[in-house]
């Protein structure tokens, strides 16, 4: 049976960003597919063309806001199979960096119509598969840009905080920024594992 892993992309970052991740994940023997959205576009839009786009997959790979939209999609729509899931610094509890950009004008057009999901929420997982989140430590990213600082470990974008789910399975933390997560070789075989597994260790 081929595996089959359906890879979403943050926001801003066309689903190409994601070909080299793809790349890895096909030397192992995984057929992979990218998904991409419209952070103009309503989010229950979006959450509905990903539920339509998944059929017949069987794993998932999210980063940022790809991450927030894969998870978001799984807890609604019960009938898409997922045999296992990875988040790759996903702000799933809301975004303080996000916030304190969308004070600006230019981060109120940026953000366009998933504004609100910076803001602090509830994030949990009410699956049996296994759920997976990498958390990055290197800041280094959109905060620092604007002068923000944000409190305890994070990645430049994401406090590590803010990537915590209710359920999760496993949680591993790297020296990287948030624009490295989908990058690197070392979170590249974090996955492989977790998704062979359902552990990263």
């Amino acid at each position: 049976m081929t595996r089959q892993v359906v890879l979403t992309p943050g926001l801003w970052m066309p689903s190409a960003g994601m070909a080299l991740l793809a790349a890895r994940l096909a030397q192992r023997g995984y057929k992979t597919r990218m998904f991409g959205y419209s952070g103009r576009r309503p989010y229950e839009a979006n959450i509905e063309a990903l539920a339509r786009f998944a059929r017949d997959q069987t794993f998932f790979v999210g980063h940022s806001l790809g991450g927030v939209l894969v998870l978001d999609m799984l807890n609604r729509h019960p009938e898409v199979r997922a045999d296992a899931v990875v988040l790759l610094g996903a702000p799933v509890r809301g975004c303080l960096a996000g916030r304190r950009f969308g004070q600006a004008g230019i981060g109120r057009w940026m953000m366009g119509a998933c504004r609100s999901l910076w803001e602090e929420r509830a994030a949990r997982w009410t699956r049996a598969a296994p759920l997976g989140v990498v958390a990055g430590t290197l800041p280094l990213g959109l905060a620092r840009s604007f002068g923000v600082v944000l409190p305890g470990p994070n990645d430049g974008v994401v406090c590590v905080e803010e990537t915590t789910v209710d359920g999760m399975t496993d949680r591993a933390v790297v020296r990287l920024g948030h624009s490295m997560l989908f990058l690197s070789g070392q979170v590249s075989g974090l996955i492989e594992r977790f998704l062979a597994a359902g552990r990263f260790a």
